[in-house]
């Protein structure tokens, strides 16, 4: 006869091993297969509801693979499974048959008589419903097999809602590496692309006096943008081995751009190295990008001015136009990838933009980010 210390520490050895899968699903599993064992059953279930009344998951142990796929349709929370679920309190059944909220079985389901039947619960809140159908001794189930039910799903309540964090835990991982990458394709590649589509689309205007130097140079660009795709996979963004100077780095920007000749681009920049770490430097630099390309494709400037400014606080760098403008009271409703991401960005690093444009009179955007504080 166990004593109460070695079942607990069964269970509590079966609720580890359980837990040790980390992938949520596994768990769930692991806990049905280690229940049929500690209770000495033929068949186990782990039931997980999905909040409106079925199953989101129904883990079986006692079942083989080719029999559960003959099973007409997985159980849809009805009958004494429902009743679990909804009543949330213990069930113990000698014959299913005979109880009056069974609803029977599925075709090619397999004989099942006895019951038992707990919430995987704590305070309010319900983890799922552990189901042992038949012990192996033929035997009904009786109050000892209770209690080791309850106090197994007392502790698959902690290994399933382990479990259940770090699934929503890798899921936001998994949607912030998707929203940095959508805002890294934006802000540098699809620029790029932008700029390489403007100068192609030149020389096809030119296609009779087109140089061969000209087409060397779009081949080149096209050869940095599938740098940049590379560097944005690895994180390692760099171009060159060399680091560029503020100044340098915004007139290889407005380069790769590639804006109209009749687009007058002026750059007023300290040619002194970046005062941020390489992210924090890359970020900006990301900022400029969007914030130089949406004035070369929309503002229908004649002049563009980037004018950055270095000191021991801050770092400000402005792009003004001379372009067509447009009223500032707009933004307020304005969800743009680009200028979301721009002002994510400079959050991030604890810097704001501003932008003050007026329709006939151009656009000012300041870009200011705190130095030393990264």
């Amino acid at each position: 006869m166990k004593t109460v210390l070695s079942r607990i520490q069964e269970i509590s050895s079966a609720v580890m091993y359980a837990a040790e899968a980390h992938d949520y699903e596994v768990v769930l599993q692991r806990i049905a297969e280690v229940s049929k064992e500690l209770a000495a059953t033929k068949y186990a279930a782990l039931g997980v509801p999905d909040g409106r009344g079925g199953l989101r998951y129904f883990m079986t142990a006692g079942i083989s693979a080719h029999d559960r796929a003959r099973i007409a349709h997985p159980p849809e929370g009805h009958g004494l499974i429902g009743a679990i679920m909804h009543e949330r309190q213990p069930i113990r059944v000698e014959h299913m048959h005979d109880d009056p909220r069974s609803v029977g079985f599925p075709e090619h389901h397999p004989h099942m008589d006895s019951l038992l039947g707990v919430p995987i619960i704590v305070g309010q809140q319900l983890y799922g419903m552990l189901y042992l159908c038949d012990r192996v001794d033929g035997q009904p189930f009786d109050d000892d097999d209770q209690l080791l039910i309850e106090t197994m799903a007392d502790y698959a309540a902690l290994a399933i809602a382990g479990a259940a964090l770090s699934e929503q835990q890798g899921r936001l991982r998994l949607l912030q590496e998707r929203e940095r990458i959508g805002m890294e394709l934006h802000d540098g590649v699809i620029q790029s692309l932008y700029g390489i589509g403007m100068q192609v689309d030149l020389l096809r205007k030119q296609a009779d006096t087109i140089p061969a130097k000209a087409l060397d140079a779009v081949i080149d660009n096209l050869n940095d943008v599938i740098e940049d795709i590379r560097g944005f996979i690895t994180n390692l963004r760099q171009r060159g081995g060399r680091q560029m100077s503020v100044r340098e780095t915004l007139i290889d920007l407005k380069d790769r751009l590639n804006p109209p000749a009749s687009l007058s681009i002026e750059i007023e920049a300290p040619d002194i190295p970046p005062p941020f770490a390489p992210v924090v430097f890359e970020a900006i630099c990301l900022i400029v990008n969007e914030a130089l390309s949406n004035a070369i494709r929309h503002a229908h400037a004649t002049v563009i001015v980037i004018t950055a400014e270095v000191n021991k606080q801050r770092c400000i760098i402005i792009v003004s136009d001379d372009g067509q403008g447009f009223d500032t009271a707009l933004l307020n409703g304005h969800r743009g990838l680009g200028l979301r991401n721009m002002r994510q960005r400079a959050r991030l690093y604890g810097g704001e933009i501003q932008i003050n444009s007026t329709p006939g009179a151009g656009t000012r955007l300041v870009i200011s980010i705190p130095v030393g504080s990264y």
